[in-house]
Parts: C-alpha cells; sequence; structure tokens
C-alpha cells in the first residue's frame, strides 16, 4: 500500500474519520482541578514524537483524507517549536489537501502566540476558560493567571484569530457564573462551549461532587432564555444551539448524559504516538515504533488501519458515582484536550 494509492478512513460502522486531534505535549502550566493532579508526573521528553515525526503522522492522516488537524496538549503552546510544526503542517492548507488547522490552548501564553499562529495559517482556536472570577478561576486552575488569559483572548482577536471559548461546568465551582460567561462570550463576539466533566484520570478530588448534567442545565435555562437548535456541526461532539436573547450560539459536550458517539469521525493521536480511537476507551495502537522502523508509511498505514478496524461503537463514560475509580485511567493531558 503505498501514500498514493491508501484508502481513506472508514471504520467498521460506516463512519469516515477525517479529523484528528494530536497531542503535542502532556505537559501543562495549569494543573486544572478536574483535569489533573496538583504534583503531576509528566512524561520524559525523551518518549515524546520530535516535531518532525509529528508532523510526518499528521501527513499520513491527510493523506489518508483527513481534512481538519488539531493541536492539543496538555498545553501546545508549552511545546517548544509549536509554530515550526503549525507553519510545516499549513502546507497542507496551502494544497488544498486540509480544511483546517487549529488549536486548542488554556491562553496563557497567547499573547506571545496569537500573532504568529495567524501568520501560519490557524484561522481559529479554542481556548479553555471556565470562570470571569479572578478568585474562583484560580481555584481551579491552581493559578492566579487570568488577566494574561483574558488578554491573551483579547490578543487573538486583534490579530484575527476567530476565537472560541471552552467551560466545563462544575457544579460548585462555576455553576451559578455560567450565563455571566455565556453573556460575556457573546457580547465579545465569541461562540461557546460547555462540557461536562469527564472521568479520566485520577484527580485530587471526587469528580462526583463537581459533576453537572447539562442536560439539566439546558432545562433551566430554557426558564429564563430561548434556545433554538442549530443543525451545523463543527466536526467534534458538541451540539449547538441559538440563544435569543444573546444573540450568539452555545454548545454542549454531554459525553455522561447524552452521547452521540453515531456521529463520532475522529481519532487521537498522543504526544508518544499512540492512538486512541475514542476517548473513553483504552484500546490504542502504537503508531511511533512502525514510525521509525521504516523511511516509507507503509508500516504506518498498516498500524492506522488496525487502529480504525478497533474503532468502538461507543464510549464507556458512565454517570458518575461516589468513589468509584475513573472510567480511563490516563488523564486528558495525555490523550490530548
Amino acid at each position: 500500500m503505498t501514500l498514493e494509492t491508501a484508502p481513506d478512513l472508514v471504520d467498521r460502522f460506516g463512519r469516515t474519520v477525517d479529523y484528528v486531534r494530536v497531542s503535542v505535549t502532556d505537559r501543562c502550566n495549569l494543573r486544572c482541578t478536574y483535569c489533573m493532579s496538583e504534583q503531576m508526573q509528566f512524561l520524559p521528553k525523551a518518549q515524546l514524537l520530535s516535531l518532525e515525526e509529528l508532523d510526518r503522522v499528521c501527513t499520513a492522516f491527510v493523506r489518508r483524507g483527513v481534512r481538519h488537524l488539531r493541536l492539543t496538549g496538555g498545553e501546545p503552546l508549552m511545546r517548544r517549536g509549536i509554530l515550526d510544526l503549525v507553519r510545516s503542517l499549513s502546507r497542507h492548507l496551502g494544497s488544498g489537501a486540509l480544511d483546517e488547522l487549529t488549536l486548542t490552548t488554556n491562553g496563557v501564553r497567547l499573547r506571545e502566540f496569537a500573532k504568529p499562529l495567524k501568520e501560519a495559517g490557524v484561522r481559529r482556536i479554542n481556548v479553555s476558560l471556565d470562570s470571569l472570577d479572578r478568585a474562583t478561576f484560580a481555584r481551579i486552575v491552581r493559578s492566579d493567571c487570568l488577566p494574561q488569559v483574558l488578554d491573551g483572548i483579547a490578543a487573538a482577536k486583534e490579530a484575527g484569530l476567530k476565537v472560541k471559548i471552552n467551560t466545563v461546568a462544575l457544579k460548585h465551582d462555576n455553576r451559578r457564573d455560567l450565563p455571566d460567561i455565556i453573556r460575556w462570550a457573546h457580547d465579545s463576539g465569541m461562540g461557546i462551549t460547555l462540557i461536562e466533566t469527564m472521568p479520566l484520570g485520577a484527580v485530587d478530588e471526587d469528580r462526583t461532587d463537581q459533576f453537572l448534567s447539562l442536560t439539566a442545565l439546558r432545562r433551566e435555562m430554557e426558564t429564563y432564555w430561548t434556545l433554538t437548535d442549530l443543525p451545523e456541526r463543527s466536526g467534534g461532539p458538541a451540539r449547538y444551539v441559538r440563544i435569543a436573547e444573546t444573540g450568539g450560539k452555545l454548545g454542549f459536550i454531554t459525553p455522561l448524559t447524552h452521547n452521540f458517539c453515531e456521529t463520532c469521525r475522529r481519532v487521537r493521536v498522543t504526544c508518544t504516538g499512540t492512538l486512541f480511537m475514542c476517548l473513553g476507551q483504552d484500546s490504542s495502537v502504537d503508531l511511533r515504533e512502525p514510525l521509525r522502523a521504516s523511511a516509507n508509511d507503509d508500516l504506518l498505514n498498516a498500524a492506522i488501519d488496525r487502529g480504525l478496524a478497533a474503532k468502538p461503537k461507543a464510549h464507556d463514560f458512565l454517570l458518575p458515582e461516589r468513589g468509584a475509580a475513573p472510567a480511563v485511567g490516563r488523564h486528558m493531558s495525555v490523550t490530548g484536550g
């Protein structure tokens, strides 16, 4: 099987995979309480794929029909040389092989990177932001850096990047703040997506305490806002509504109360070259060994095919029970947010 003849990626359920999320590092400059422990043990740098290897993996997927690449982490802007990788991958935008190259960031270093990212071909980014209250934000992320994040968002908009906000809904920390965050995002011309907490990796608290059903939250919102379902899809799991009173778009990612796995067209590649077919499953395929075993991509493509054949129909997330172990042992920062 050559690069020219490798077929598009269609799993055993007939779903075409055209969206790959690539973690460039497991490291992060924040320690969000729902994501990781305060004292995290990160991977030795020697285990990470080089930038050239990340480029080669991404290119192999693009040549197999992938149209959307998202760079994630950890915090992708922590990876040394990240702009070199973005500039290199942007050649696929220029050729028309790739529709979109995007990035998810916590925004702390966005002031530094916004303009170069735009110049390198990125057109939109997602920024994680869980509160507009400085004390609440600092408690959630374990760092008093809200001013830097807001400044980074401003820099991104100044650079011409389209910004969408991602907010994890937390029952005790930010539930009361969610309407204000949504209004602020819409008043600032940004979309926003709310996300249920996911049982990935052991953290320092029981996620059950913080779980907030977005299905229930939507019903509550409908008592004071007019929500209209939208047919559009971004390639991710979010389902969108328009809020008449704000004029903006709101997304819901509900892996625990209402999954949409039947339309999943994504896979994830970690910074070590592990291919995960599902965020909520442990099954994986190693891409690093075949990547390094041959200068051509025949072995790499064969490994990708093995992964695609194992892509499950749905994840195994369940509604949280106090004291239960995480559904998946690895942290989100390992798989890629």
